[in-house]
């Protein structure tokens, strides 16, 4: 049992290849899931709209909020 594990220490955990040529055509886009900047602003707004609506249901069911009258 010992002698595998020391066989297992003496290979290599990573082999020693020369890494892919990668283009930096895909490392200088900056796209997030193949949106463009005004999508991404759509979906923020969204986000932050949903987050205010959420929040103030959030309060009204607590009773810390109340409707004025």
């Amino acid at each position: 049992m010992l002698d595998d594990f020391r066989s297992q220490a003496d290979t290599p955990f990573f082999e020693d290849t020369p890494p892919e040529e990668v283009s930096y055509e895909t490392q200088t886009r900056r796209d997030f899931l193949g949106m463009t900047p005004f999508q991404r602003f759509i979906i923020a707004i969204f986000l932050l709209l949903i987050t205010l609506l959420l929040s103030s249901f959030c309060l009204l069911v607590t009773g810390k909020l109340a409707f004025p009258g």
